[in-house]
């Protein structure tokens, strides 16, 4: 059961974070009178036509996550039809700049919305507080500590994250031996080949696991103490949404540029970066630990996805857009040609990024 809630949350992630993104170009197009085709739901081939409204043909496709919108003469190399009325070339420099950004808001957006509930009623921990900023939400009551055993972060792919011990939940009792600090979980583990542990986990609710142990082991950092939030007044969170925003945007970009350079100068992917199967992987574990624990990933990568397009590179949004600036530049239409081959280079040359960083995923799990 547990597999199939995992399933259903990571395709309905994907499909949620890509079809806000479209949703984000279809407005804005309609906004400015450009023709949208087709709003598919799902990538192609199509399997069938859901309806038609408004000169737009919505349909579903056989690929079950994800989404598109094709806008009329966005690919014509024909000069008459790519800037005849009602296209995406023929509507002004300012309305395609919008329209190719708006994707991007609308996943910005929606990072920002989930981002200032999660620190409200969510009561979410910023990733953002410095050590003095932690300590002032602490003496305000923002913050609370909590003490006992809690699980600080697994091991990828050991005992206790394949038995599927929550992180951030707290160790109760080890074997029906009640723990409150660190040092009695490892005592009571050791020379163990296995132990049951009884655990609350991040909803509150109490759980029994039998865990396998190596040499005492169950492959998890401990920690004495736990960090939890009460609720904020909304203004206040909107206040933390945005720090937490731009502190996670900094560090996004961090990511991408560590990428580039790692596998341009070392040939390998860097720790931390993960692709489609990782998401899976956290996925899972956010399911595991509870729905607003989910809403944050969905948050999270709806703020990755934001800036990942908006960057100059081909076939991305972001390359798209340098497209239509280079032509407000040199006041002349560019090759339409020229664009079309660069997108599609760009576009296969992301594909083989993709499988790279995927083909890392899976070794890391052996």
């Amino acid at each position: 059961m547990t597999t199939l809630i995992t399933v259903i949350a990571f395709v309905l992630l994907l499909t949620l974070l890509i079809i806000i993104h479209e949703l984000g170009h279809f407005l804005l197009a309609k906004l400015f009178g450009v023709t949208v085709e087709e709003f598919g739901f799902g990538l192609p081939p199509r399997a069938l036509t859901l309806f038609r409204a408004a000169g737009t043909v919505f349909s579903l496709n056989w690929v079950p996550f994800g989404g598109f919108v094709r806008l009329k003469g966005e690919n014509e190399v024909i000069v008459e039809r790519r800037f005849e009325k009602g296209s995406f070339g023929g509507a002004g420099n300012f309305a395609r700049i919008c329209i190719l950004c708006g994707g991007v808001a609308m996943n910005f957006i929606l990072a920002f919305v989930l981002f200032t509930a999660g620190f409200s009623v969510g009561r979410w921990v910023p990733y953002h507080y410095t050590k003095v900023q932690l300590e002032d939400a602490i003496a305000r009551g923002e913050l609370v500590v909590d003490k006992g055993v809690f699980v600080q972060a697994l091991i990828k792919g050991g005992a206790a994250d394949t038995a599927g011990v929550p992180k951030g939940s707290a160790i109760l009792s080890v074997d029906n031996h009640p723990v409150t600090t660190p040092e009695e979980v490892i005592a009571f583990q050791k020379g163990k080949a296995s132990v049951a542990y009884t655990l609350r986990v991040t909803t509150g609710k109490t759980v029994t696991m039998t865990v396998p142990l190596a040499d005492g082991k169950a492959g998890i950092a401990l920690a004495d103490s736990s960090i939890r939030s009460n609720t904020r007044p909304l203004l206040r969170s909107v206040v933390v949404a945005w720090n937490e925003m731009m502190f996670m945007t900094v560090q996004t970009i961090k990511g991408i540029y560590n990428l580039f350079h790692t596998l341009l100068t070392r040939l390998n992917v860097p720790e931390g970066i993960t692709g489609i199967v990782g998401i899976y992987g956290l996925t899972s574990s956010a399911v595991q630990e509870g729905f607003m624990t989910y809403l944050q990933l969905v948050a999270l990568l709806s703020l990755s996805l934001a800036i990942l397009n908006i960057l100059p590179l081909p076939a991305l949004d972001g390359g798209r857009l340098l497209f239509v600036l280079a032509e407000i530049v040199i006041r002349r239409p560019l090759n339409q040609r020229f664009e079309l081959l660069t997108n599609m280079i760009g576009f296969f040359l992301l594909i083989g990024l993709i499988i790279i960083i995927t083909f890392n995923d899976v070794i890391h799990l052996f």
